[in-house]
């Protein structure tokens, strides 16, 4: 993905939609997020620069609801259920992901193969 403060980003992007498995009062989505403008962007391993401050998706359960969906580890979490996630706290992040009135996360996300497989096609 290019990134120029200031200016839009480009990104090639795949919607997923997670059906929440239900576990007495909770709702599983079966991965867990690093990452947010609150966090240091140097620790995340899949920032490219290390000044990527996105959301990304650090661990996916097997078998789980997210893993079924298609998410993989890795991937760059830009839109939850419409709601832009390019800014956002960790925190904040996690609440849009966990609300308990949604049974479904329908996600838009970016991930490298994604973006190398469009540039590999323009290049033909």
């Amino acid at each position: 993905m290019s990134y120029i403060p200031g200016q839009p980003v480009t990104a090639v992007v795949q919607r997923i939609e997670i059906h929440k498995l239900r576990q007495g009062d909770n709702l599983i989505l079966g991965f867990s997020i690093g990452g947010g403008i609150d966090q240091d962007p140097g620790q995340n391993p899949f920032s490219e620069d290390k000044t990527d401050k996105g959301i990304y998706v650090t661990r996916v359960t097997k078998g789980g609801p997210a893993e079924v969906a298609g998410l993989m580890m890795g991937d760059k979490i830009m839109q939850v259920n419409g709601w832009d996630m390019t800014m956002v706290t960790h925190d904040q992040a996690r609440k849009r992901l966990t609300k308990k009135n949604e049974d479904v996360v329908r996600l838009l996300v970016t991930r490298k193969s994604l973006e190398d497989a469009v540039r590999q096609s323009m290049m033909q």
